[in-house]
């Protein structure tokens, strides 16, 4: 735990995704929120087909969902979907002309209701 999934539109074409995934994991790993970073587990999907809003002016999106176990405080939450966020603030040179907007939202997952186990 936890799980990051982070979506983003096709017309990004000089995001670093790997990179990305990497720095977004780091940065959970920082937080001091997370027992090992073996628990980290991030993956991302292109989306070709895509609106934001209603203009037909150039713009894509990168949006982060964090899937985390139940019970944690939400000044806790906060401090994570912030250092996210500035992370992919941070993450380098935005296409010229697309508007580009970035947003992180954290799920609870029932803690008691989520199995894991690892092999290997």
């Amino acid at each position: 735990m936890p799980h990051l999934h982070l979506e983003y539109t096709a017309n990004l074409t000089g995001l670093a995704v790997e990179k990305t995934l990497l720095r977004l994991n780091n940065v959970l790993m920082a937080s001091g929120q997370f027992g090992s970073e073996f628990d980290i587990k991030s993956r991302a999907v292109k989306v070709e087909t895509f609106q934001v809003g209603t203009s037909l002016d150039a713009r894509g999106f990168i949006a982060v969902k964090l899937s985390l176990l139940s019970g944690r405080p939400p000044q806790v939450k906060k401090q994570l979907s912030d250092s996210l966020l500035a992370a992919l603030q941070d993450m380098g040179d935005w296409p010229e002309g697309i508007q580009v907007q970035l947003s992180v939202q954290l799920v609870d997952m029932d803690r008691d209701c989520y199995s894991k186990v690892a092999i290997g």
